[in-house]
């Protein structure tokens, strides 16, 4: 329950404290409410230059526990603010414990306002704020249930920065864009451009590109354009000049995926490799700790056993690219028994089975695993499952196209995740972008190509030495 003071129940002397410590995300909520972004209190780098070394909480926060004792404890509801007066003598760190007492100073009858003495001590006793508060105390008394805040989750959009953060030292990447003859399509290539992701070649009806660069104001003057009559041809010149080498990589432009990805397979002309072609969603969900990939949710439709190997390993290859020593492999089904009746959970228990017997490399595997099981620490043990990529999960493996579209799907629109999507097992990584693509996602595939092709170059040169 929630219980005011009143006016006449007030007595001169009389207090009311709460404490709260200090955490990264009271900050960043109160920078998203305010809008004060001063780096002094979201930038590390620049606060550790700065007079306190060290990221501080806004001064206004302090104060805010101020008005939360004066507006729930004393006076408490009803109570109206008129004024307040604050001095700000020491900064707050994260993890300070900041206790707030204010104290009844002076009763003035005739409105019913109340002065409060206010004063702010960290763990140490020590003040950070002080100073007076003027109120209009309450005259009617209110008991009431206390109101249930809603849970607040901070939601962060920094693991797409961190990607393009790898790329700064890396060479933009010569890229194929086949067909660019919408504004997404174009305008994507020309932001990869801009980002120094990559050196593009713009593939299609010269007259089209240029229309509509001009309509929607792109400057392309800088970019080389090879002009095809049609998207067919688009798509078969782009895989010729990365089939050269003239182009380390290919992004898809407003021509059908069907269509690119037909020239890609061709066998006499195209960038196929000993390896299956498979799609990879890189996925940073705010709720989760790590770089998520979810494979296969775009080319291969009902993968068999055999489809899967190779699925799995390019999987675990890009995983290495991004970073991850030893990728953490989940093989998702309905369940996390093997059920013979569930094709899936038997397939997941041979993959598994064909790691151990080093069919396939890098990774560490498991399977069959639900989905709760592969991302949810708790969810396993209190199944029992004991297991290195329970609860852990680097790398998801869905059991078909239809559940792994839906699931990527359900991250990026429920869970506010951010999605990037690159093919590989080609000769070359291919970049599939869709119109409903934001500008960060779009930059993030193109990221994860650069990070693929130097790793091919890389290889390429050892193999070579």
């Amino acid at each position: 329950m929630i219980e005011n003071v009143t006016f006449e129940e007030i007595q001169i002397g009389q207090q009311a404290s709460l404490s709260r410590r200090l955490t990264m995300s009271d900050i960043e909520l109160f920078a998203t409410v305010s809008g004060d972004i001063n780096p002094a209190h979201l930038d590390e780098e620049y606060a550790a230059d700065s007079q306190f070394h060290k990221v501080i909480g806004h001064g206004m926060w302090s104060g805010s526990l101020i008005s939360a004792v004066l507006g729930t404890l004393l006076p408490g509801p009803g109570t109206i603010y008129m004024g307040q007066d604050l001095r700000f003598k020491r900064p707050v760190g994260l993890g300070d414990v900041i206790t707030v007492t204010v104290t009844a100073k002076e009763k003035h009858a005739e409105k019913n306002i109340v002065v409060f003495d206010c004063v702010a001590r960290n763990q140490d006793g020590k003040e950070v704020v002080s100073g007076l508060a003027e109120v209009i105390a309450p005259t009617r008394k209110v008991r009431r249930a206390a109101h249930e805040l809603p849970q607040v989750q901070v939601i962060r959009h920094d693991g797409h920065d961190e990607l393009l953060g790898k790329t700064e030292t890396l060479p933009p990447v010569p890229t194929a864009v086949v067909h660019p003859c919408d504004e997404s399509s174009l305008k994507g290539a020309v932001e990869a451009a801009e980002a120094n992701l990559i050196d593009p070649v713009l593939i299609g009806p010269a007259s089209k590109i240029k229309s509509v660069a001009e309509a929607h104001g792109l400057d392309i003057s800088r970019y080389r354009i090879v002009d095809v009559a049609h998207s067919h041809a688009s798509a078969e010149t782009g895989v010729r000049l990365a089939r050269s080498g003239e182009c380390e990589a290919v992004m898809k432009g407003s021509l059908h995926t069907d269509e690119l990805m037909a020239e890609v397979v061709r066998k006499e002309t195209g960038l196929r490799t000993g390896r299956r072609l498979s799609h990879v969603f890189v996925m940073n969900v705010p709720t989760y700790p790590r770089t998520l990939l979810i494979t296969d949710a775009a080319i291969n439709i009902y993968p068999t056993l055999e489809d899967k190997v190779d699925i799995v390993q390019n999987a675990i290859d890009l995983a290495k690219v991004l970073g991850v020593e030893t990728p953490r492999v989940a093989i998702l089904s309905a369940v996390e028994t093997v059920n013979p009746k569930i094709a899936s959970t038997l397939e997941a228990a041979a993959l598994c089975k064909m790691a151990d017997r080093g069919q396939i490399k890098g990774g560490i595997l498991d399977g069959p695993l639900a989905f709760d099981n592969a991302i949810s620490l708790e969810a396993a043990r209190t199944k029992g499952i004991v297991s290195e990529v329970a609860g852990q999960a680097d790398v998801l493996l869905v059991p078909d196209l239809e559940a792994g579209n839906m699931l990527a799907k359900q991250l990026s629109f429920l869970a506010n995740s951010d999605a990037a999507g690159i093919v590989l097992g080609a000769r070359v990584p291919i970049i599939l972008t869709s119109r409903a693509d934001n500008v960060r996602t779009r930059l993030a595939s193109c990221a994860v190509a650069v990070l693929a092709a130097a790793a091919r170059r890389r290889g390429a040169a050892t193999a070579a030495e």
